[in-house]
């Protein structure tokens, strides 16, 4: 349910942030607006800034929102004093009861205790909630299905203990994650200092995510250096088009795995291997999609 790590800059995790292709605006705002707020809120009263340190990032799944989150500490380490930040991960998942108040009870001593306790050290602690969609439910929305009360307390008791650490906590600095932004209370939104849409990739990030997967196995057979350098490459990025960045560098696995010949000898991976792989993967996705649209 929690993990906590204290990363410095030279950390191997900064491989993480790396790894992730998505438009550069997208890392330069996640990044800028943690710096911003671990760096001025210390200094100036919550009533003047109306800073949260709580940055949401939202979009569909497989999009590297939560690689994202987990890569900023080694990014921001290099700018806060000390160099290091600790990054503590939470799955709000293991949070939530059936049972009556419970859901409430431990979101307020995860939130409101057990995390400042952990960073009462003082160090610039970036804090992950991962699916926050599960914890901060929409209010307005809430299933009939579920007991509505303990919904709100539970929300309540989020918003309760943003509140709290905004104002007591400036070196904490919030991270939620969310596939379904829609599902999310208004006033948590509200507290987001930043709302930022990390989206499907693009064509040529879908080439970028191929062929670093490509450029990782070619460490091992060299042959599929050769395939990268293919002028077939933009095709086949073009037809990933609407695939995440998680299941384009799967298709490859996934092409690997569609004869027995390139399982055996990777390094024999053809163009049109990978072009089936990739028509099965989109066609596969849209399948997924009717089939939700469905329901």
């Amino acid at each position: 349910m929690l993990s906590d790590q204290v990363i410095t800059a030279d950390s191997a995790e900064a491989a993480l942030w790396d790894a992730i292709v998505v438009p550069e605006g997208i890392k330069e705002r996640l990044r800028n607006q943690t710096v911003l707020s671990l760096l001025v809120r210390p200094d100036l009263p919550f009533a003047v800034t109306a800073l949260h340190g709580l940055c949401t990032l939202y979009g569909p799944p497989g999009t590297g929102k939560t690689t994202l989150a987990r890569g900023l500490p080694a990014q921001v380490a290099r700018y806060v004093g000390g160099g290091a930040v600790r990054r503590i991960e939470i799955n709000p998942h293991g949070l939530m009861s059936a049972e009556h108040g419970q859901s409430q009870q431990r979101v307020s001593e995860l939130l409101g205790e057990y995390v400042p306790g952990l960073a009462s050290d003082g160090v610039p602690t970036v804090v992950i909630l991962d699916e926050v969609e599960s914890m901060a439910v929409a209010r307005s929305a809430a299933s009939l299905a579920a007991n509505p009360a303990d919904v709100h307390r539970a929300t309540d008791a989020v918003l309760t203990a943003l509140d709290l650490n905004a104002a007591e906590h400036p070196h904490l600095f919030f991270v939620a994650t969310s596939n379904f932004t829609t599902a999310l209370d208004e006033a948590f939104l509200s507290r987001s200092d930043a709302a930022i849409l990390v989206p499907l990739p693009e064509p040529e990030a879908l080439r970028k995510i191929l062929a670093s997967t490509l450029l990782t196995l070619a460490d091992k057979y060299p042959a599929l250096g050769e395939l990268v350098r293919s002028s077939a490459m933009e095709r086949i990025a073009e037809a990933a088009h609407g695939l995440d960045g998680r299941r384009t560098r799967k298709v490859v696995f996934e092409a690997l795995a569609q004869r027995l010949d390139t399982v055996l000898d990777p390094g024999s991976l053809t163009e049109d291997d990978l072009a089936a792989a990739v028509h099965n993967a989109v066609a596969e996705t849209g399948q997924t999609e009717v089939s939700r649209a469905a329901h």
